[in-house]
């Protein structure tokens, strides 16, 4: 279990001068995580798949909440190992799992803060590249990740539940970290 020193918290003010925490989420804070991703996203897991990855992967999920507590947003990841293509060996890929913003939060910067932050955090892991799924009409999400420098590698045909098409969009970090 996470407990207080463990978990970092970055305060900033959004673009209304709200200030929101980003800080690495806990078991106490899965219930908020998973209220925000059953109102914001039509894709829903099981709370056990949270807390896989909260035990597995613990830097890389992060939330943000606002000033009365109240979780606004969340970004996870896993770390998954596949075949170098340039070498004979495996390395880590981070792929984003989900990441989601409360509506009313939105165009506010949070979702560019949690994806820094994570991102940053999942250097522990040792990342050759970082990868995702999009659904193809979500603009502002995909204009998000370019501004990242992730590109458009592949359309993944009926990824989602509902047959939407996904970018499958990836971003190799500057230097090997393996």
């Amino acid at each position: 279990m996470t407990t207080n020193k463990d978990i970092k918290t970055d305060p900033f003010s959004d673009t209304s001068n709200q200030r929101i925490i980003i800080k690495r989420c806990n078991l106490d804070d899965l219930d908020g995580v998973i209220k925000v991703n059953e109102e914001e996203l039509p894709e829903d897991y099981p709370y056990f798949f949270y807390k896989s990855i909260l035990d597995n992967y613990p830097e890389s999920f992060l939330l943000a909440q606002n000033d009365q507590g109240k979780i606004v947003g969340y970004i996870m990841w896993r770390v998954e190992k596949s075949p170098s293509l340039d070498s004979l060996r495996y390395i880590n890929n981070g792929h984003l799992v989900s990441i989601a913003v409360s509506q009313d939060y939105r165009k506010r910067g949070i979702a560019k803060s949690l994806l820094t932050h994570s991102m940053q955090a999942t250097k522990k892991y040792k990342i050759h590249e970082y990868v995702l799924e999009v659904r193809v009409s979500n603009y502002n999400a995909i204009k998000l990740y370019e501004r990242f420098k992730f590109q458009i590698v592949n359309i993944k045909k009926n990824y989602y539940r509902d047959g939407e098409n996904a970018y499958y969009m990836t971003l190799k970090t500057k230097k090997r970290l393996d």
